[in-house]
């Protein structure tokens, strides 16, 4: 009786009589002088029977076996959620009330939890703990390794639910599954278009904003796009990246190869909804249908006499200029067109 009187008196006076040889902190017992002594040795004296694991205090033990036996003592009152440590609730709970109790010294930002926090100073400090032991590459966290970590593994460890395919990062999958799901969240303030990641809609709002944040090192020329960087300096570096599997011949462009591919399979895709008549190239069909339509959109600033083709136009201007660039190799005589120049060769052939 008289210990327990003597140990009120103290909690109540503040008086500390046990202090750490190492660290010189101070406790009212002696026992709590022991647990946190442990703090300096490591020592662990409280095992898990399920799977080993150790810990410096029984009630750190007892916490951790709610996870094998999955008792949550601890549930939120907004929303019913369970926990097995009350920590855990405490963080829960700042979902609903906001709170972001620590906060960045540097730049002020605010976050709910210190393990958050700490991380995101590591962006200041320039910090990058944990390194892979395959490459030697650093990172800020624990996740970031773990998944950089399956570069070299190849696991992909997060499927889709709806078409099994395989993901290595879990933001990546959830990205995926919006394809399924049709959502999109990320909406442009300004035409109120929908994207399914916030990288597309960053991209379209430089349609609005102009902004053209790539430019090529060789002629300065900006772009709204990187890829579309990535395709100009093509130009610069004679790079012909895509080759035909049936010649060989090789291109700058994808688009281009798909095109040429046409000459071997004779695909004809683009057909005319008046004749049904089918052409390669879709410039062909645009070109064919002025013949339904009558149009003739190419004019002579000579006379004003209008044409179908470009081609034909051109050769109209001959009678206004006078050129005449078919020579005949016997004679030397020149002609406006080449069908005059083969007729004319006729003559010397005898045909």
């Amino acid at each position: 009786m008289l210990r327990r009187l003597v140990w009120f008196l103290k909690i109540h006076t503040g008086e500390n009589l046990y202090s750490c040889t190492d660290c010189g902190k101070r406790f009212t017992t002696s026992a709590q002088l022991k647990v946190h002594q442990r703090t300096h040795t490591g020592e662990k004296p409280y095992s898990c029977s399920d799977c080993g694991k150790s810990f410096s205090h029984s009630k750190f033990l007892k916490q951790h076996e709610r996870i094998h036996t999955g008792e949550k003592p601890f549930s939120c009152s907004d929303c019913g959620k369970s926990f097995s440590q009350l920590s855990h609730l405490k963080q829960h709970e700042r979902i609903h009330t906001g709170e972001k109790p620590f906060s960045c010294s540097d730049c002020g930002k605010s976050f709910s939890q210190l393990s958050h926090l700490k991380q995101h100073e590591r962006i200041h400090t320039g910090e990058k703990p944990y390194s892979c032991s395959d490459c030697g590459k650093c990172f800020r966290t624990s996740p970031e390794l773990n998944g950089h970590q399956r570069t070299h593994t190849g696991e992909k460890p997060y499927s889709c639910s709806d078409c099994g395919k395989c993901f290595t990062y879990l933001n990546v999958l959830k990205v995926h599954q919006r394809t399924h799901t049709g959502e999109k969240p990320y909406s442009c303030s300004d035409c109120g278009k929908n994207f399914s990641q916030s990288s597309h809609l960053k991209q379209h709002e430089r349609t609005h904003t102009g902004e053209k944040p790539y430019s090529c090192s060789d002629c300065g020329k900006c772009f709204t796009y990187l890829n579309v960087l990535k395709v100009h300096q093509r130009t610069h570096t004679g790079e012909k990246p895509y080759s035909c599997s049936d010649c060989g011949k090789c291109f700058t462009y994808l688009n281009v190869l798909k095109v040429h591919q046409r000459t071997h399979t004779g695909e004809k895709p683009y057909s005319c909804s008046d004749c049904g008549k089918c052409f390669t190239y879709l410039h062909d069909l645009k070109v064919h249908q002025r013949t339904h339509t009558g149009e003739k959109p190419y004019s002579c600033s000579d006379c004003g006499k209008c044409f179908t083709y470009l081609n034909v136009l051109k050769v109209h201007q001959r009678t206004h200029t006078g050129e005449k660039p078919y020579f005949c190799s016997d004679c030397k005589k020149s002609f406006s067109q080449m069908g005059q120049l083969k007729r004319h060769q006729g003559i010397h052939h005898g045909e």
